[in-house]
């Protein structure tokens, strides 16, 4: 290592001791019981739950996948995926959150999602509770292995050789794995908050001055004009090999011809694909980790304040991710050419700009977006086997102690199995990352909606959704989605609406709720929590 890449360790290895700190910090509170390990004790004041709601949520997908899909093919499929994401955070922050927040308590306090669906529904043989927690298991140990990619990435090239990503993977999980385990939900919110913040400054500081360094705005466009519909909302840029065949049907890399990337005259993006980017927003109403919050906030009258900083933030968060790649197309045109590659044009842009001390806190943007959202996705996986189906389901009457040690161990398997999704399935944090959204989106979504504002949905018609959405998804995404042009859309968006049509079906043909279900329906609105 040259005297540089010691430099941007020293300052990433000063940020991760801050993180290990706040875990030993809150050890002692999060240990207390189950609830206060997993929800914090329904404490979190409005910044606190507004950023690490977001920074859990976005991932190392915000500054390094979805800059990676900008540089790449241009405005289109990234523009209307942030759309779509940031008109999906403003609904779940306006119309669900207040009554989860309330609904959660009223209901038997629950502490989790799939403890929600199950006090809701007065599910008595937890078949609900069950089947949620193994979406969760799935789903979540998916998303943690996209995260940990992103820490092979991000290390591999401050190394500067590829052979240190298996290395890094597995450091980078077992960092995460120490401090989520130490400290709970309340470290993990609280480094969320800070590494929420990191994020944004990491940034806003790179498109700055990135923007300079390229030449200024109206350089920038004159060079990305001359890429066919690279700047076309409507259109998609079309990599081309050297043979002259689209990078994205034969896996080859594209092209470089006087030092920039070749293209071919790209594409329209049709209403297909704009629905497909926008229906990355559905999602949100089944994300446990942004619900969590929901339900861990202090009041629910703080909710108001913590959707505005929520809001602003992802907007702004979300369009600068998209100018840093497209930037980073004008500033270095023909640097990296396949996709999986472009994902990591936020690091050569920051290394590029920054002195090294400088760029090592710069780079912390993308440990702590990795970090924010890894750390959560451990937990609430860890919550759904122990709380849930041990606790729940098989042991009963299992002490704090018992759940508490079973909720370490499940912490431990779950970041074995999704190192080795890791190490084991596609390096494209964007296309692992869109899996299981659609997985969780279309299982948990409708059902969320339909559990807060539908008095007549019932236990039936809740399972019935819950399974149908998943399935939907594994099938749209692999035998119908491929059949014909028109059927090329997001899984999420078919998965979502079918769940929402069996809800409806199912329930109104099983029997009418219960009046203590009603009732407790109705009561929700007058809570004062």
């Amino acid at each position: 290592m040259n005297a540089s890449q010691i430099q941007i360790l020293i300052a990433m290895g000063c940020y991760l001791a801050f993180s290990i700190a706040i875990g030993v910090w809150y050890a002692k509170k999060s240990n207390t019981n189950s609830e206060e390990y997993f929800l914090g004790g329904r404490g979190l004041g409005p910044w606190v739950a507004a950023m690490s709601a977001e920074a859990s949520d976005m991932s190392g997908w915000l500054l390094m996948g979805l800059p990676g899909v900008a540089y790449f093919t241009g405005a289109g499929e990234a523009f209307w995926t942030a759309i779509g994401l940031a008109i999906g955070t403003y609904l779940n922050w306006r119309f669900v959150a207040v009554r989860l927040r309330k609904y959660s308590q009223v209901s038997n306090n629950s502490i989790t999602i799939p403890d929600f669906f199950s006090n809701r529904y007065r599910d008595n043989k937890k078949a609900l509770m069950s089947i949620a927690s193994i979406v969760i298991l799935v789903f979540f140990s998916i998303y943690v292995g996209a995260q940990f990619i992103t820490f092979g990435k991000l290390f591999g090239y401050v190394f500067g050789v590829d052979d240190y990503f298996k290395t890094m993977v597995i450091l980078g999980a077992i960092f995460v794995l120490i401090y989520t385990m130490i400290g709970g939900f309340l470290a993990e919110s609280t480094t969320d908050f800070f590494q929420g913040i990191l994020m944004f400054f990491a940034l806003v500081a790179v498109l700055i001055v990135g923007t300079i360094k390229a030449g200024g705005l109206s350089e920038v466009l004159t060079n990305l004009h001359k890429i066919p519909r690279f700047t076309d909302f409507f259109g998609i840029a079309t990599p081309v090999d050297q043979t002259g065949e689209l990078v994205s049907v034969t896996g080859n890399a594209q092209a470089v011809l006087n030092g920039k990337g070749v293209f071919g005259s790209g594409s329209s993006y049709g209403l297909i694909s704009i629905l497909s980017c926008l229906a990355w927003g559905l999602g949100y109403f089944g994300m446990p980790q942004v619900l969590l919050r929901f339900m861990a906030i202090r009041k629910s009258s703080q909710i108001r304040q913590s959707r505005i900083i929520a809001v602003t933030w992802c907007v702004i968060s979300l369009f600068a991710a998209i100018a840093i790649g497209m930037i980073g197309r004008s500033y270095l045109p023909g640097l990296l050419t396949t996709a999986s590659e472009s994902e990591t044009i936020f690091i050569h842009m920051a290394v590029d700009f920054f002195p090294p001390v400088l760029a090592g806190i710069v780079l912390s943007g993308i440990l702590a977006a990795s970090m924010s959202s890894s750390d959560s996705y451990m937990l609430i996986a860890s919550s759904a086997l122990s709380k849930n189906l041990i606790a729940g389901l098989f042991f009963k009457n299992a002490s704090e102690k018992a759940i508490m040690w079973c909720a370490r161990i499940t912490l431990l398997l779950v970041t074995i199995f999704g190192t080795w999704i890791a190490l084991a399935g596609s390096d494209s944090i964007f296309r692992v990352v869109s899996y299981a959204w659609a997985g969780l989106g279309a299982a948990f979504g409708p059902l969320m909606l339909f559990s807060l504002f539908w008095k007549r949905t019932t236990l039936s018609g809740a399972i019935a959704g819950m399974i149908s959405g998943g399935i939907v998804v594994f099938v749209w995404k692999e035998y119908i989605s491929g059949l014909s042009s028109h059927l090329a859309i997001y899984e999420l968006l078919p998965a979502f609406i079918v769940s929402s049509v069996i809800i409806v079906v199912v329930s109104l043909l099983s029997k009418k709720p219960s009046k203590e279900i009603t009732d407790e329906f109705d009561a929700v609105k007058s809570s004062e929590y």
